[in-house]
């Protein structure tokens, strides 16, 4: 039981983070039902309903959580990376939707079409409000999951995956406007937190900081006789 322990306590934060995330996100989603800022730009206008990427919305789910779990088992430096990045971004998220309730009124009241993507697009509707919207998630960790994937030294090296990698973001990141699931607005407010913990998880590399820091420390701390 101890070398379990210490071979995977390192999951002690992502499923401490969870509990909270999804605390506060449910807490929120059944408390911001109206009185909310409506999000909308003109572009939202422009961009047409298209069913078929509720599919790739739905693929974020498993594209996310997919990259956390590689990364668990391979690669623990990388896998504080994401997590810091993904928390770092969530909390804000939740921060923001606490301050500023919002919402938007972009998805259809009538399907089109009648299929299964429409189905599908249906049911997360009625699972998922229309609040709670910015920055977008759903897009910012597909971006941190990209970082990840292209800033490992091994996986960086395999363009097959990158590349794959790359049209899997960029499918959710279409995905979000194109089922109405969030406004322009979300998007480009997710791209630029996504920046700026770019520049902190992996230019400025606070993981390795940290540890280098902590490392300093233990050198220098006055040693027991």
């Amino acid at each position: 039981m101890k070398n379990f322990y210490l071979k995977y306590k390192h999951a002690i934060p992502l499923l401490l983070y969870g509990i909270f995330y999804m605390s506060w996100f449910i807490y929120l989603e059944r408390t911001i039902t109206k009185n909310y800022r409506v999000i909308h730009v003109s572009l939202d206008d422009y961009i047409p309903f298209c069913e078929l990427f509720v599919i790739p919305y739905f693929i974020w789910f498993l594209y996310a959580s997919f990259v956390v779990l590689l990364f668990f088992f391979k690669n623990k430096e990388d896998y504080a990376r994401v997590c810091v990045f993904y928390f770092t971004g969530m909390t804000i998220f939740l921060i923001i939707s606490a301050l500023f309730p919002n919402g938007h009124h972009l998805r259809p009241t009538v399907m089109p079409r009648d299929n299964i993507f429409t189905h599908l697009t249906a049911y997360l509707y009625s699972t998922d409000t229309s609040t709670n919207l910015w920055p977008s998630i759903h897009v910012y960790n597909s971006l941190g999951a990209h970082f990840a994937i292209a800033k490992n030294p091994y996986l960086s090296n395999k363009k097959w995956v990158v590349r794959s990698s790359l049209v899997i973001c960029t499918s959710i990141i279409l995905s979000t406007m194109l089922i109405k699931q969030h406004s322009v607005f979300d998007v480009v407010t997710a791209f630029i937190l996504a920046a700026v913990m770019y520049g902190v998880v992996y230019k400025y590399d606070i993981v390795t900081a940290y540890k280098e820091r902590a490392l300093a420390r233990k050198k220098t701390a006055p040693q027991a006789n």
